[in-house]
């Protein structure tokens, strides 16, 4: 049962006394953040209070709750403060709710009484390169929140829509006629192309740097004589000119840096005898390979047939890492798959009067906002905007969706507020669309996740140093126990995949979205403090009771009467579980997973405080023992059912 969900719509019906939409003040009936204020509270009197002239907001909380009945299953309310109105579940009924919850295998998660067609869209590489650390967050907040929705029972599809038909591939093909190394390709070939597209990157960078260099030496020498026209002729003694002066000179420094920069990294392709040769060779790279893919795009059969022999096995290289992660998709559905499409988007937006041209270009103009939205571009090849509004059109259309959520890095905010804008423009009003936005994973120095060399971090070596570090940890601990280790070599390598794993995803799962996060090992994988690790170890110690005490988890639970809250930390541990479903809801309408990260780190603190307090097999009274027992069963199933909505496995032992 969802405990919020109830007592919300008790309240709902009454603030229509106050109030026209009281849903706009509903979402203020909270769980309370400390006990000594109950179970939930509710702090609308105050602003509906302050919309009516004399009313002060503790007489209205009083006439709230004289009005709303919770009799059945709360303790009389209380008011507090300016205006509060505290609310306590009453204790016979938190314990027959949470005896209901032994034998319920949804440990009290009810499925959706009217449930949406949900597409979620994420992870989405480019497929024509390596998974990096980059990808690592789209793909475990889309996979965490597509379990939830379906876990509710929404009719939820997975899409992973790749980037198949983009730039990186002419890229490619240009580097695969010109700089191929045919014995690498033969052994191991996503690795060689991968390397052909850092190539032909590497050398249209060295171009445009160089061609750069001219202009940023002109501002710096433009800066100069500006610093010293006012170091000449102003009053310096000014504090005016004093800030001026400051500024100018910490532009000037930034752009000495920078230049600094581009000077050394041009340096450093010089002296590669080989690259630079390459870069002498081919000045107007860059536009060479885009040739490549507007050639692909018009149709060339060799430029074709070159793509249709990478795509599988970079797929392939892809999926190697999905199986590794636990991730799945019910559609991969492309750039590719789309193209066909892109012609009728746009003559649809212009028959519609949405699109227009502008310098050549074919954009649509959003209100409010300066930037036009562009989906065909002066040399008439369609961009990102037209394939997307391509994709919504089959979503909305084929696949009937209600609600599509794209989990896609916070960078591309402004393209979605567009998209949205002429997506409803276009006449999908009732999809309701959904930019899941997310901050950048950052070194220990607070920078982008790099190498020492300075690239990105590929994925699946990430995995590997987690899972081999998770293995040192395990294999520690094993050894370190009072009766000696339990685990064999293949449990510990097993329980290493799984910590590891676990932790890094969890690590990511755990903060604001929104929020950037520092990507550390060490931390991630630490038993203690709020990690994967941790609410592994409590599932763990569960079974481990079990275990000691030779008792079957299943039959114990024909005993669901022999529940009974007694204890403080007991009421607190199963008020705890009774709160899941709520959680759960809360995820999924906000696509917020650190909701539940942060609800199984409370859960797995409550227990661990519950089991310090409250012997469980060596409980003197029998009937408390199994009590005790039904309790822990209950966190154990939680534990393990929300680490799973996550993604993360569970180990017996650890």
């Amino acid at each position: 049962m969802n405990i919020l969900a109830e007592l919300r719509s008790r309240f709902e019906p009454v603030l229509t006394e106050w109030t026209d939409n009281p849903s706009s003040v509903i979402d203020m009936l909270k769980a309370s953040q400390d006990p000594k204020f109950g179970d939930y509270q509710a702090n609308f009197a105050m602003p509906l209070a302050a919309r009516i002239p004399d009313l002060k907001p503790r007489d209205l909380a009083a006439q709230i709750v004289e009005k709303v009945d919770l009799s059945d299953f709360c303790e009389p309310l209380e008011i507090a403060g300016p205006g509060f109105i505290n609310i306590k579940l009453k204790q016979d009924w938190l314990q027959e709710q949470s005896r209901q919850l032994v034998q319920d295998e949804r440990v009290g998660v009810s499925a959706a009484e009217t449930p949406q067609k949900v597409v979620v869209d994420f992870s989405a590489p480019n497929v024509a390169k390596p998974m990096h650390v980059g990808h690592l967050r789209s793909t475990v907040i889309g996979d965490a929140n597509y379990r939830v929705l379906k876990f509710l029972g929404h009719d939820v599809v997975g899409d992973n829509h790749i980037g198949d038909w983009g730039t990186q591939f002419g890229m490619i093909i240009f580097g695969y006629k010109h700089f191929l190394n045919q014995a690498a390709f033969q052994e191991a070939p996503v690795t060689e192309l991968a390397r052909l597209y850092r190539l032909v990157n590497q050398l249209s960078d060295y171009h445009a740097s160089k061609n750069s260099l001219l202009q940023k030496e002109q501002e710096i020498e433009q800066l100069t004589e500006k610093l010293q026209t006012l170091e000449g002729t102003a009053d310096q003694t000014d504090k005016k000119v004093q800030k001026q002066l400051k500024k100018l000179k910490a532009e000037l420094d930034d752009k000495q840096k920078a230049l600094s920069s581009l000077q050394e990294s041009l340096s450093q392709l010089e002296a590669n005898e080989d690259l630079h040769s390459k870069a002498v060779a081919f000045p107007d790279i860059a536009r060479l390979a885009r040739e490549e893919t507007a050639k692909l795009h018009a149709g060339d059969a060799e430029n074709n047939d070159l793509w249709k022999q990478f795509l599988p096995q970079c797929l392939d290289a892809i999926q190697g890492v999905y199986d590794r992660l636990d991730i799945h998709f019910d559609m991969a559905l492309g750039e590719s798959y789309y193209q066909p499409m892109l012609a009728d988007v746009v003559a649809d937006l212009k028959a519609k009067g949405l699109a227009t041209e502008s310098q050549g270009a074919i954009c649509v103009f959003i209100e409010g906002k300066e930037a036009p939205f562009i989906v065909q571009k002066q040399d008439g090849a369609f961009t990102y905007a037209t394939t997307d509004l391509a994709t919504i059109k089959y979503r909305a259309e084929e696949l009937k969706a209600d609600r599509v959520l794209y989990v896609v890095d916070s960078r591309q905010s402004e393209h979605f507020q567009l998209l949205f804008a002429t997506v409803k423009e276009w006449g999908y009003s009732n999809l309701e669309l959904q930019h899941v936005s997310f901050g950048t994973v950052l070194g220990k120095n607070k920078r982008p996740y790099k190498t020492r060399s300075g690239d990105t971090v590929g994925l699946e070596s990430l995995l590997d140093e987690a899972i081999e570090s998770a293995y040192q940890i395990v294999s520690q601990n094993d050894d370190a126990k009072p009766n000696g280790p339990e685990l064999d070599e293949a449990e510990r390598r097993d329980v290493a995949e799984v910590v590891g794993l676990g932790g890094i995803k969890y690590a990511d799962l755990k903060h604001n979205r929104d929020s950037d996060y520092i990507f550390d090992l060490d931390k991630m994988l630490a038993k203690q403090g709020d990690t994967a690790t941790y609410m592994q170890y409590a599932y763990a110690r569960v079974n481990g009771i079990f275990r000691k005490g030779g008792i079957d988890r299943e039959e114990l639970r024909t005993h669901q009467q022999s529940l009974n809250l007694i204890e403080p930390t007991e009421i607190a541990l199963a008020m705890k579980i009774n709160r899941y479903s709520e959680i759960l809801e809360s995820v999924a309408a906000e696509a917020r997973p650190n909701y539940l990260t942060n609800y199984l780190y409370e859960l797995a603190d409550l227990f661990s405080t519950f089991y310090d307090v409250c012997p469980v097999l060596k409980a003197d009274d029998e009937t408390v023992r199994t009590s005790r027992l039904l309790l822990s069963d209950l966190t154990a199933r939680v534990v393990q059912n929300g680490l799973s909505l996550l993604g993360i496995r569970t180990c017996e032992r650890m």
